[in-house]
């Protein structure tokens, strides 16, 4: 199944929606109770989707057009969102920088989730060397520590696309990542959440970022140093991943820093990261003066 956060375009109340296409459907109207957000339904776990499934499979519910709403984040309140940097060789050797032996790990900051279609504006005086970086999203299902590699996409829930947008000055200017991945609207999710049963294979997926109609990033998840089932192994060795946690898990060569000329995100440029079977997500840029 494929799960959105919606609000409609004369309203701030959210929905959490069941997508089908072109149309959505309001868990509201398959449950009653049911969960608001993505990550009520995760907490109700699989019995709770399963009851989900079986509402929507019944067809009662009333259907609405896609278009007569708003995305926000895929997920809007996960416990924890941790990013793995330098995980696709050729990303890696283009910023110059070494692929550890063990991954390299930093956090998000939650005000940086935005959705689909929003806009992501930033100060020009914070930075003019915002760059792209698309990524495959791992939400976790379940609460994980010490799980082996052999078992850990079972404690995968369901994957998104991530746009792991990045002020590049500030980064190469400090010890730590996350300030510069973290300005408001910075982690664009969505603009789905896939459940886990439709993608059996997360290291199969074709990735690619578009730039004002020109594809910088053209790759497969097949490229990362490390698996997704070898990352939930490794970040669950030293804490318990709890229901809801986002992983981000790097990005494929292509970046705009890398490029001669370089290509940075301007003023009103429009950026399209995608990943095969789950969904485009596009974001509209702005630089404040």
């Amino acid at each position: 199944m494929r799960f959105a956060h919606l609000s409609a375009h004369d309203s701030d109340t959210l929905h959490l929606a069941v997508i089908d296409g072109d149309e959505a459907v309001l868990v509201s109207d398959l449950l009653s109770p049911g969960p608001h957000t993505l990550q009520q339904l995760i907490a109700g776990g699989d019995e709770l989707l399963d009851d989900v499934r079986r509402a929507f499979a019944a067809g009662a519910a009333p259907r609405h057009p896609i278009a007569g709403f708003s995305f926000d984040s895929a997920i809007i309140d996960p416990p924890a969102i941790l990013a793995v940097g330098l995980n696709y060789s050729a990303h890696s050797s283009e910023l110059g920088l070494k692929t550890d032996a063990a991954p390299t790990v930093f956090t998000l900051w939650p005000n940086s989730l935005t959705g689909h279609q929003q806009t992501t504006s930033w100060p020009r005086t914070l930075s003019e060397s915002i760059d792209y970086e698309a990524e495959l999203g791992v939400i976790i299902g379940k609460p994980t520590k010490n799980i082996s590699a052999d078992d850990a996409l079972s404690a995968v829930w369901g994957y998104t696309v991530v746009n792991d947008i990045t002020a590049r000055d500030i980064q190469f200017a400090e010890a730590q990542w996350c300030r510069c991945k973290s300005f408001d609207g910075f982690t664009p999710t969505g603009p789905v959440v896939v459940t886990a049963d439709e993608i059996p294979d997360p290291q199969a997926l074709h990735i690619w970022t578009v730039v004002d109609g020109h594809t910088v990033q053209d790759s497969t998840t097949g490229h990362m140093v490390r698996t997704v089932a070898a990352l939930v192994a490794h970040l669950s060795s030293s804490v318990t991943l709890l229901p809801g946690t986002l992983i981000s898990t790097g990005s494929p060569g292509g970046a705009g820093y890398s490029r001669d000329p370089q290509i940075f995100l301007r003023d009103r440029s429009t950026v399209t990261v995608g990943i095969d079977g789950i969904g485009e997500l596009t974001t509209h840029c702005r630089i404040l003066d």
